[in-house]
């Protein structure tokens, strides 16, 4: 498991920031549902004594404590939410930068500078903020804000398994999976899924769905 480091926060400390923002959305590639932002902020030269990987790589079990302990000791978080509507209508490219800004209007603190996994937030100057490769498993920020993402994402797609059961959302969170995939077939398309995909040539095929 590769454990994140306070590294990078530790540098813009050094250079005159405090309140420095992690960012990372869940969900960018999945078939159903909507795309999360969690954002972090965590107090300047704090000591983190839990080690935190990528959200993925962590069981749901320790994901939820380990959200829990991010909550109680960031100065500042926040998860934004854009639906499966606005996805369908703008794409899951813009939805995403829409849920970057959302996260940032939503945080208590206002941020001197973002870090952010692979990603720029356009119309945002980027003097003030970092695109970081990995960034969710090797920087603090971004993985804690991975870490609440994931965690208040799953929750939802365990709300939509109770009102579309047929489609299986606790097990595969919307994802292309082969369960999704058959789930698909079987009954075809509901309102949480996006358009972004074109599921529907797959509807009548023996053709198995995109891998995402």
């Amino acid at each position: 498991m590769v454990y994140f480091t306070l590294d990078i926060e530790k540098s813009l400390w050094k250079s005159g920031y405090s309140a420095i923002c992690g960012l990372d959305e869940v969900g960018r590639g999945s078939f159903a549902g909507p795309v999360v932002v969690g954002a972090v902020i965590f107090p300047k030269n704090c000591k983190i004594s839990y080690g935190v990987a990528d959200s993925k790589l962590l069981k749901p079990k320790a994901r939820e404590l380990l959200a829990k302990q991010i909550k109680i000791h960031a100065a500042s978080w926040s998860v934004a939410e854009i639906s499966v509507k606005k996805i369908n209508k703008l794409g899951i490219g813009n939805a995403t930068q829409m849920a970057f800004r959302k996260a940032l209007r939503l945080l208590t603190v206002k941020p001197d500078f973002v870090l952010i996994d692979a990603f720029y937030i356009k119309h945002r100057d980027k003097r003030y903020q970092k695109a970081v490769k990995d960034g969710d498993k090797i920087c603090a920020s971004i993985s804690a804000a991975s870490i609440i993402a994931k965690v208040y994402r799953d929750e939802l797609m365990k709300k939509m398994n109770r009102k579309y059961p047929e489609y299986g959302f606790d097990k595969h969170k919307g994802y292309g999976t082969k369960l999704h995939q058959e789930m698909i077939r079987l009954h075809g398309l509901s309102i949480i899924h996006r358009k972004s995909f074109d599921l529907e040539k797959f509807l009548d095929s023996s053709r198995s769905l995109p891998r995402t």
